[in-house]
């Protein structure tokens, strides 16, 4: 049986420069070395794995995403929030709209509490960005929090958890 594992995720974004820079300042990832290309390209360190972005004119998927497990989602909250070129997407996934005071939405999901917040890149590259404690975020720093409601819950005592064995251990501190 063959076995695999992640090496990288590739992403078609349309200014190079603005990419590594939001990607550096939002989630703190930093270039690695990278071949020459025909194309404008930068790999970025992600975790001990890698974010390819490419400069191209092809556009950005609407709904395909990439997930990143974050150790501070107040902190990319506000880094997004202050990015002049990025911004949140609210999925349309709860009844009523999701916007509360013009606060944009930072979802949990309801069985294991698992927070989410999804943005868009300068590019218009979608990704959710994971936290595994809801309870623990600071709400005068994410005010809107809201339960998705377009779930239904998992079967008791299964492993449907970001969280589980086969997803992140997020109390395994992070390491550089």
């Amino acid at each position: 049986m063959t076995r695999s594992t992640y090496t990288h995720v590739t992403i078609a974004i349309d200014d190079l420069d603005e990419a590594v820079d939001f990607y550096g300042g939002v989630f703190g990832m930093e270039p690695v070395p990278t071949p020459d290309w025909d194309l404008p390209v930068q790999w970025l360190d992600c975790g001990g794995l890698q974010l390819h972005l490419v400069e191209t004119d092809a556009d950005a998927p609407a709904f395909h995403h990439f997930g990143v497990h974050v150790d501070d989602l107040e902190g990319v909250y506000a880094a997004v929030e202050a990015h002049s070129a990025a911004a949140f997407d609210d999925l349309d996934v709860t009844e009523g709209g999701d916007w509360v005071d013009g606060d944009p939405p930072v979802y949990y999901l309801p069985t294991i509490r698992t927070a989410q917040l999804y943005v868009r890149d300068p590019a218009g590259n979608l990704i959710e960005v994971n936290a595994p404690d809801v309870d623990a975020l600071d709400r005068t720093l994410v005010p809107n929090v809201v339960e998705r409601t377009d779930l239904d819950p998992p079967v008791p005592d299964s492993d449907a958890n970001l969280y589980g064995s086969f997803g992140v251990d997020p109390t395994r501190p992070f390491t550089d």
